[in-house]
């Protein structure tokens, strides 16, 4: 696609944030820490009318308007004068980011017949910055179309510049303990399979009504977090009891949970701003019930969800980059040992991970074109199943994606869920035995 420029204006640049800082190196020619969010609409996408809206909210998200360029020290984001292209979907989302790719941009904007999705490389933002980009596009799009549709909830008024606090690193600013926290995790079980080859993930979306999975969960008196987050543990804690290997089913497993710290610190940062729990069930302390391990999940999570613990991990995670020896190391020192660091350990403290995004919230004239809203990360690089949760209306959408051609984990997840009294459609960009 042909390159097209905008009007040159002041070149601006942006330090990563102290989350992104790790993803650049942590990429390589296969793979990189994607994800993708989707809204559904009534009516089919005019391409044309959603690249008129891409060009138009552009400029309120000067933090994602930039392209990754390499310091001597640290990677850092210039602005970039091209316009990011509206790309007919595929079949396999999530790909690596090449720079030299998509015009610079280091996110991607799809279309298929009534699906808008959007895919964003993890260095410049969450899933909170993603939801406003997303929604502020589609409210975009239905104006063109001739529809009122007014800013609010997570829709951005196009007409105001981006404040100060969006565009920050709000990382530094809240860092303020002086708690410790206890060190390096184990190594933990992974359930293997048959890799799929490069650039391929299955995709499996199961579609449930939320006010049965929200009974469902107030009636075991968990929240709906803390109910998937046990039935992924459990699931993998039935396969190992059946694993050949003795060590295997020693190993503890664990669940990843990430959490928005926009929940806990005053700011609404649009670049990344989160951090994740890790919950671990150890096999070799005897058998475990569903029962026990939701107990456990529950518990775990109200004990460290708080913001003490929080404070003391964003400080804990910053003492690195602050480190003078580590600022001093040239890039490509920095780039390799992140790399290195990342294959030995990266995943191998993760069985499973579970995101939940909560609901979406977008202006009432809004929400009668709108159908529902799907997220899902990218295939990890060792995790069997990567996990992401949405809730729109009364739909809540669990998206397993798995780099593995098995499909063990997602057919019995969702037949739990069923077994639960909870409806599952099912979708998948592949053949799918329920």
């Amino acid at each position: 696609m042909k390159k097209i420029k905008r009007p040159s204006s002041e070149k601006v640049w942006f330090k990563l944030d102290n989350a992104g800082k790790v993803f650049p190196g942590q990429s390589t020619s296969k793979w990189s820490n994607i994800f993708r969010m989707s809204v559904i609409l009534k009516e089919k996408i005019d391409p044309e009318l959603l690249a008129r809206a891409v060009e138009m909210v552009m400029p309120r998200f000067p933090c994602f308007d930039v392209r990754l360029r390499k310091g001597m020290f640290w990677y850092y984001f210039e602005k970039n004068d091209n316009l990011p292209p509206v790309l007919p979907d595929i079949k396999n989302p999530c790909q690596r980011v090449k720079r030299k790719e998509n015009n610079g941009f280091l996110f991607r904007v799809y279309y298929y017949e009534k699906r808008i999705s959007v895919e964003f490389f993890h260095a410049l933002t969450d899933a909170y910055g993603t939801v406003r980009f997303l929604n502020t596009l589609t409210a975009q799009y239905l104006r063109l179309q001739g529809h009122k549709i007014p800013p609010g909830e997570s829709v951005l008024n196009i007409n105001e510049p981006a404040t100060e606090d969006e565009l920050s690193d709000a990382f530094p600013r809240f860092a303020s303990s002086k708690g410790k926290l206890r060190g390096a995790n184990k190594f933990v079980y992974h359930v293997r399979g048959t890799k799929l080859p490069a650039h391929m993930c299955t995709i499996v979306t199961g579609t449930m009504p939320l006010d049965k999975v929200k009974a469902k969960a107030k009636e075991y008196g968990v929240t709906i977090t803390e109910l998937i987050s046990a039935e992924l543990l459990y699931v993998h804690y039935q396969m190992q009891q059946k694993d050949l290997s003795r060590a295997n089913r020693k190993k503890e497993i664990s669940v990843q949970i990430p959490v928005n710290l926009r929940n806990f610190f005053p700011t609404k940062t649009l670049r990344n701003f989160s951090l994740a729990y890790i919950d671990r069930i150890d096999p070799s302390l005897g058998t475990y019930t569903f029962e026990e391990m939701l107990k456990q999940v529950a518990l775990y999570l109200r004990y460290i969800n708080n913001e003490k613990t929080l404070n003391a991990m964003v400080t804990s995670n910053l003492k690195l980059e602050a480190n003078p020896f580590m600022r001093a190391l040239p890039l490509v020192v920095k780039d390799a040992a992140i790399g290195i660091s990342f294959r030995l350990t990266g995943e191998k403290s993760t069985t499973v991970m579970f995101s939940n995004i909560g609901i979406v919230k977008i202006p009432e004239e809004m929400q009668p074109f709108v159908d529902r809203y799907v997220i899902m990360s990218g295939p990890g690089k060792l995790n069997g199943a990567r996990c992401a949760g949405i809730t729109y209306g009364n739909s809540f959408e669990v998206t397993i994606v798995s780099l593995y051609e098995e499909m063990d984990i997602q057919r019995e997840f969702f037949r739990r869920m069923v077994r639960l009294g909870v409806p599952v459609k099912i979708e998948s960009n592949i053949l799918f035995d329920e």
